[in-house]
């Protein structure tokens, strides 16, 4: 998230959340599709990480200086935290840079009709990042998880609401410092009709989450070795904080809607209340409390549209419910595989004949057997099974009914090709049943006389770059 929400209207009731939530149904559309990505910077002379200001030797050569030179090339409105330039804002066009927790940048994209602006505004931005990255000698991995430093080693960026999440998380989770400062996503935005229509979204969403996971599987290296994973970014966020993560059951119990989630919402534990430019420590309060301006570490303050906007962002289900819906189920990879996000998920929920053809795969499955996936797809990628199919049977099904609904979109380029022109990345995955984790866990393997890695992490950041 780039950007905090600032409206501060007073929220007296439980129905006013569940009226911001309403306010997001596009019942005559149009619907768009936004794409976030986030990438490692690290220094391409020694493969180290890339603090906020820069190595001890170029103090201009770090986080700080990449976000300056990208400021005055392309005019966007810096975003700040107690001075410190955090971001950029495009007034006109709605992206977003933002920095994450240990430097890894991220591009919030603009929402848009179709993929091809996405890959459109994807070779822009790096063409617009690459002299700014290059002046300070920083390059940017295309893995999952920073494959070579440890936790300790990682650079902290100079965000309030981070030191807060940093003192929290080991409170609830064994990882969940890792997911902040070592883990790189990407996550498509789809947006909805109505109420009805999130939640027909928000399950199909919920049910494929593993097999994008798995196809999407990028992030087998921690610490200089093979962690054992396929998608290490993925295990991690088992074991960050139970109660505000996972596949949330309560989904697919009858009844399902914005009070529902809402209810859902209320119960995650507040980590901050920001009031002007200051982030207040309230973490493992409740939002109830502050609903009712009985929170004890801000005794009268009342919760505001504000508060509850970045709220929601602090909440982390594999498919996250805002005024639109985030998928977020997959390992960042090369710029292939970010749109071919997009398109799986503008082919998949944008057409009709595709989500319901998709449902008719998975509308079956229990609970337990989505938990199942879960749990499993981090190790076994495709090989994944529940309920008697393998994720990677299952992508094979679910990939020609997303071509096909791309087709029927016929949103196409200048050279009239549609938006499945994008699917190839995902379609060679289903076709040889190897992701892009096990052709590198491949390279790491291999000998360095056949053109392998010989064991050597640091090939990585000469092969999985940007």
């Amino acid at each position: 998230m780039a950007r905090d929400v600032i409206d501060e209207q007073v929220i007296s009731s439980r129905d006013e959340l569940v009226s911001w939530f309403e306010a997001g149904n596009k019942p005559n559309g149009p619907f768009r599709i936004g794409t976030e990505h986030e990438k490692i910077p690290f220094y391409r002379i020694d493969d180290r990480p890339v603090p906020y200001g820069g190595r001890r030797d170029c103090p201009t050569c770090g986080i700080a200086a990449l976000l300056e030179s990208l400021r005055l090339a392309q005019g966007w409105e810096p975003i700040e935290d107690e001075g410190a330039l955090i971001g950029l804002f495009d007034p006109h066009g709605g992206g977003a840079i933002s920095l994450e927790p240990g430097g890894q940048f991220e591009l919030s994209g603009a929402p848009f009709d179709t993929a091809h602006e996405t890959a459109a505004e994807l070779d822009a931005h790096f063409a617009a990042l690459a002299p700014a990255a290059e002046s300070c000698g920083i390059g940017f991995l295309d893995l999952g998880m920073s494959p070579l430093w440890t936790r300790a080693e990682t650079p902290v960026m100079p965000k309030q609401r981070y030191q807060i999440m940093a003192r929290y998380m080991p409170k609830v989770g064994s990882l969940g410092l890792d997911m902040m400062f070592r883990t790189s996503t990407v996550q498509t935005n789809i947006d909805f009709a109505s109420e009805a229509d999130m939640v027909a979204k928000l399950r199909l969403g919920l049910s494929l989450q593993p097999l994008i996971t798995a196809l999407f599987a990028n992030s087998p290296f921690t610490d200089g070795k093979p962690n054992g994973l396929l998608s290490m970014r993925s295990q991690i966020w088992t074991d960050t904080d139970a109660a505000r993560t996972g596949m949330m059951p309560f989904a697919f119990q009858p009844g399902m809607g914005f009070e529902a989630y809402v209810d859902y919402a209320l119960d995650v534990p507040l980590y901050f209340v920001k009031r002007g430019d200051v982030y207040h420590d309230v973490a493992g309060a409740s939002f109830r409390d502050l609903l009712a301006g009985k929170l004890t570490a801000l005794p009268g303050e009342r919760a505001t549209i504000s508060d509850w906007a970045n709220h929601l962002s602090t909440i982390f289900p594999e498919v996250r419910l805002k005024r639109y819906i985030e998928m977020r189920g997959a390992d960042v990879g090369p710029k292939s595989h970010i749109v071919a996000l997009t398109a799986f998920c503008a082919g998949l929920f944008y057409d009709a004949q595709a989500s319901e053809a998709a449902w008719d795969l998975v509308k079956g499955w229990s609970d337990e057997d989505r938990r199942v996936l879960r749990e499993r797809v981090p190790r076994e990628g495709l090989a994944a099974k529940a309920a008697g199919l393998s994720l990677l049977d299952l992508a094979r099904k679910v990939l020609p009914l997303v071509r096909a609904g791309l087709d029927r979109r016929a949103r196409l380029d200048a050279k009239g090709h549609s938006e499945a022109i994008y699917l190839t990345p995902l379609e060679e995955i289903a076709a040889s049943g190897e992701t892009l984790a096990g052709r590198r866990l491949a390279l790491y393997h291999r000998d360095a006389a056949a053109g392998g890695w010989g064991g050597d992490i640091k090939r990585a950041f000469v092969d999985c770059v940007y």
